[in-house]
């Protein structure tokens, strides 16, 4: 269910309200996730339109927020929260990118998060997880009481995250993908799109289809020797609607410079070329 304004129950400790922002990299919208009934934690306030700000004000009331927790600090996940900062006095948790394009420039957290930071009420327990990849400062929480993880734009439904350097790494990434499999998981609840209830298959497949998309990245290189993005994008993206290749070649980028560190790729001086190293 993704009707935008109306909180939908996903548990007795949990309820969703879907932003009215689809689009082509939100999908449905940015999900909004409510914790708890007497004393509330939003995770990911979502983005600052009046009516999401008020829905979710509706669906909980002023005096009940405590937390306002944010994943990460894309426009589209932490932009509310000044609002409901304002109208609630809740505690703003969140952590600063290094790298601040693309970036809620708003965004001043009251607590500043680290991996393992601990939030426990009468009615949930929630942790930090850091994961780095789609940006610096992108965190997981988990419900604990559930093992239900907010994974924000680190997983999502029915589609990959890019993954655009400086701030976004594709070795963190991938590493941080496999850190989760650590964790006792029972469901994903993405920054976008629905309830994923296969959370280690989910995790796996993650994994596996960015290693081969490396891959094919490797090969790429290799066939073409010498090229710069827009001609290896044609290549390694061949099964992706060129209108999309803009967005691809971030990710790609993101591999090569992975590539780059393990020695099998390197980036031309004073060009746009790429060439591949002898393994």
């Amino acid at each position: 269910m993704f009707e935008h304004g109306i909180p939908h129950a996903l548990s007795t400790r949990v309820r969703r309200v879907v932003a009215p922002n689809p689009g082509v990299m939100t999908g449905p919208g940015t999900n909004t996730y409510l914790l708890g009934e007497r004393e509330v934690a939003v995770v990911d306030p979502g983005p600052d339109l009046p009516e999401h700000i008020e829905a979710i004000l509706d669906a909980v009331g002023e005096g009940s927020i405590r937390w306002l927790i944010c994943t990460h600090t894309h426009p589209d996940h932490s932009p509310a929260w000044q609002a409901l900062a304002e109208r609630t006095g809740a505690e703003v948790i969140g952590a600063l990118a290094e790298d601040r394009r693309f970036q809620d420039s708003t965004f001043a957290p009251t607590e500043e998060l680290a991996h393992d930071w601990y939030l426990q009420t009468e009615e949930f327990s929630l942790r930090a997880v850091h994961t780095p990849g789609h940006v610096s400062n992108h965190y997981c929480f988990l419900l604990e009481e559930e093992g239900m993880l907010f994974a924000g734009d680190h997983i999502m439904n029915g589609s990959t995250v890019v993954i655009v350097p400086p701030g976004g790494d594709m070795q963190a990434y991938i590493a941080s993908l496999r850190c989760l499999l650590e964790y006792p998981l029972e469901s994903i609840a993405p920054g976008h799109g629905d309830l994923i209830h296969t959370p280690r298959e989910e995790v796996e497949k993650l994994v596996a289809h960015r290693l081969g998309r490396e891959a094919k990245v490797l090969a790429g290189l290799r066939q073409l020797g010498r090229c710069d993005l827009d001609t290896l994008v044609r290549v390694v993206y061949d099964d992706v609607d060129s209108a999309l290749h803009e967005w691809a070649k971030l990710s790609m980028t993101a591999h090569l410079i992975k590539l780059e560190r393990e020695g099998l790729a390197r980036a031309l001086p004073d060009t746009a070329e790429w060439e591949p190293l002898p393994d």
